[in-house]
């Protein structure tokens, strides 16, 4: 039986597409193929595509995890954890998470949500409505991933977002996606995480992922559940 994890955010533009594929090519490296098939599977709900024009410019034969394309078919989500042939399905959810349908389906059949969130105001009350209207009723287990925090902007903004999450009692993952113009650039060059070049800065691009993987349990033992404060307690830095 897959294990199914959501990126779901109701703000368009915090990075729910980028996590999702880069961290599907992190497990998808780490478990490798069974059978000549990966483990991993990327499913993109989100009607305008952004998950599949990036996998379609990423050369078949390189792409480190299958993909699939449902918008319109809550069907299909509702049997995602019945997939025995995968270990992982990442869901990659649109801006807009209105279709009650098509998120009800995912939500149905996920283990876990992962909330991306920028370090920035304007991103707190659609995280807000996100955590309380919707994964809050449904009981799902989710965690708060800050994303997309530029270093040289210092620590301010970051700190604070960290302080905003834990004083909502929100748990929160312990890494943090840091900001590089490789990660934008790479959905044009049609690479994912695991294909960037050699170099200091891919390098250390990359090494979020890993730690997010980790942090996961993907490609390992998944980490026991935790209660909402015992997360949002570990997750502070």
């Amino acid at each position: 039986m897959a294990r199914v994890i959501a990126f779901v955010n109701q703000k368009g533009g915090v990075g729910k597409t980028t996590n999702t594929v880069n961290l599907a090519a992190i497990a998808g490296q780490s478990l490798g193929n069974r059978s000549g098939q990966s483990q991993v599977l990327v499913v993109s709900t989100d009607p305008q595509g952004s998950a599949v024009w990036w996998s379609d410019r990423v050369d078949e034969e390189q792409l480190p995890f299958d993909f699939h394309q449902c918008h319109d078919k809550p069907e299909d989500l509702s049997r995602l954890k019945m997939l025995e042939q995968y270990e992982y399905v990442f869901v990659d959810s649109p801006g807009n998470i209105e279709d009650e349908k098509i998120l009800s389906a995912t939500l149905d059949s996920t283990d876990e949500v992962v909330v991306p969130l920028p370090p920035e105001a304007m991103a707190y009350p659609p995280t807000k409505r996100t955590i309380e209207q919707v994964l809050e009723p449904k009981g799902i287990p989710y965690r708060i991933l800050i994303t997309d925090w530029d270093p040289r902007d210092g620590t301010v903004d970051l700190e604070q977002t960290q302080e905003y999450v834990d004083n909502k009692d929100w748990p929160r993952l312990r890494t943090v996606v840091r900001h590089y113009k490789i990660h934008s650039r790479a959905a044009a060059e049609g690479l994912v995480c695991t294909q960037y070049p050699r170099g200091r800065i891919a390098l250390e691009a990359r090494e979020d992922f890993f730690r997010l993987a980790m942090e996961l349990g993907i490609g390992g033992r998944p980490l026991p559940r935790q209660t909402r404060t015992q997360s949002a307690a570990k997750g502070r830095v």
